[in-house]
């Protein structure tokens, strides 16, 4: 079975914008708008816990995920049809 890698690598990435988007309008939610940076600000430039660095990071998110995603699906079908068994018949 293989996996389409456009639309794999378009579900991680929206997948992982939308929940760093979230997070962060959680966080300020929970704790209001800091704008220190994170963890995540340090490999995601411009990304901070403030709506523009929701946002940001967000787009960040977007080819990261995209990047990722589509690196991992070729991977698994590397590997998937270099293990794949014969058909019997």
């Amino acid at each position: 079975m293989r996996i389409n890698i456009k639309a794999f690598a378009l579900t991680c990435g929206l997948l992982w914008c939308v929940v760093l988007f979230l997070i962060t309008w959680w966080v300020m939610l929970l704790d209001g708008a800091t704008g220190e940076p994170t963890l995540i600000g340090k490999c995601y430039r411009g990304y901070n816990i403030s709506p523009l660095g929701s946002v940001v990071g967000g787009i960040w998110a977007l080819g990261d995920g995209l990047i990722g995603g589509a690196v991992f699906a070729w991977v698994y079908n590397t590997l998937a049809e270099r293990f794949e068994r014969p058909a019997s018949g």
